[in-house]
């Protein structure tokens, strides 16, 4: 399996201003060509009415990769590469950035473009969470009261995260593992309730976004 790697975590918009022209950026996951096709038109359409949709994104990560950009009616070479080098530059995979310019009556030559495109990506990018795609169990534990407290705590020791706990007759516990903790929180269930009580495993999804905020200790 790919180790996970660094993604946007929602879409999100920036604007700048340059010589009275503005660059709005936005920025967000795609894993296809197709979803950033899909990306492209939802943005130009927001936008309707603006000069250019300059786009940049890469699906995939590290050497499997497939990158791409447009100028979109731009000088050749002074809108989308400056974006694509900034998206690329970031760490980031499965990566979107459209820059939308309003033009302002003023020409900012092939210099002036490719620092305004390239400021309006790094823009975009300041304020970008980030998450990580991983393969995930959500799993489903059904303990007595007695061992409530204590499963919990072990939970929260494995870095998961609880989705749902129903108190009848027992305690029902949704949680979701990252695939890679999950064998060793069993091994760990087993040995705190003496193996009376196992995890069942409800789903596996392995392209789970995960905020950043769920790796911390």
């Amino acid at each position: 399996m790919v180790d996970p790697y660094l993604i946007p975590a929602k879409i999100v918009s920036t604007e700048i201003v340059v010589v009275n022209s503005r660059f709005v950026s936005t920025a967000g996951p795609v894993f296809s060509t197709e979803e950033a096709r899909e990306f492209i038109q939802s943005v130009k359409k927001q936008y309707a009415d603006a000069t250019h949709h300059v786009p940049a994104y890469i699906i995939g990560h590290g050497n499997s990769t497939v990158a791409y950009c447009s100028d979109d009616g731009e000088p050749s070479g002074s809108s989308g590469k400056p974006v694509l080098s900034v998206l690329q530059g970031s760490g980031l995979g499965d990566a979107i950035i459209v820059v939308t310019r309003y033009f302002g009556g003023t020409k900012l030559g092939i210099g002036g473009l490719v620092h305004a495109y390239g400021d309006a990506a790094k823009s975009v990018l300041g304020i970008l969470p980030r998450a990580k795609k991983v393969s995930t169990h959500i799993v489903l534990i059904n303990t007595p009261y007695p061992f409530y407290e204590r499963i919990k705590l072990l939970i929260e020791k494995k870095l998961a995260r609880i989705l749902d706990e129903s108190f009848q007759e027992n305690v029902t516990i949704t949680v979701q593992f990252l695939t890679k903790s999950f064998n060793q929180f069993q091994s760990e269930l087993s040995e705190l309730t003496a193996g009376q009580i196992q995890a069942q495993i409800l789903e596996t999804n392995r392209e789970t976004i995960m905020p950043l905020e769920a790796f911390e200790e």
